[in-house]
């Protein structure tokens, strides 16, 4: 018996390489024409809290996000980086997502299109990109009569028992 070959799946974090400075400058850009937009105040603690959270290789929730901006300006409160998040979400400049642990998690938006595995033994969030994963849901839709205009793959996973036997 034949195996069909594997889709290439492809960690975000090789795809992404090199493109975080760029990517926390088009943010940083997004950020004031939103504020301009929107008669927002450009803040420095909303510079510094959109910085932090784009340049973050995983997806924390508030608390955690707190953490990481306070190293960076301790003045920062945590109700401030809530209503920041809030702010951020509700214009699209950043996404959140509710994982099997339940506590909302961010990631800036500006990042490509990626789908999520989820260890449900260590809560680890690994962001990949399959090709052949996006052409099949393009497929099924368009089989239906839709066209996509957005999705969210999640995948929960546990490491299997044994990675070199088959059977």
């Amino acid at each position: 018996m034949t195996l069909a070959p594997r889709p290439a799946i492809v960690p975000v974090h090789l795809l992404t390489k090199g493109k975080i400075a760029r990517m926390t400058v088009n943010l940083e850009e997004k950020l004031a024409e939103l504020c301009k937009r929107k008669g927002m105040r450009l803040t420095g603690q909303r510079r510094v809290i959109l910085k932090v959270l784009s340049e973050s290789p995983d997806h924390p929730d508030a608390e955690e996000l707190h953490r990481r901006v306070s190293r960076v300006a301790p003045g920062i409160s945590i109700a401030t980086v809530y209503r920041t998040v809030n702010t951020l979400e509700n214009h699209g400049l950043i996404e959140r997502h509710s994982f099997a642990d339940g506590r909302a998690r961010y990631e800036a938006s500006d990042s490509e299109h990626h789908d999520h595995f989820i260890n449900v033994e260590t809560d680890e969030v690994i962001e990949f990109r399959c090709d052949e994963i996006e052409r099949l849901q393009e497929k099924i839709a368009s089989d239906h009569g839709f066209e996509i205009v957005g999705h969210r793959l999640e995948i929960y996973v546990r490491p299997k028992a044994d990675r070199g036997q088959r059977g």
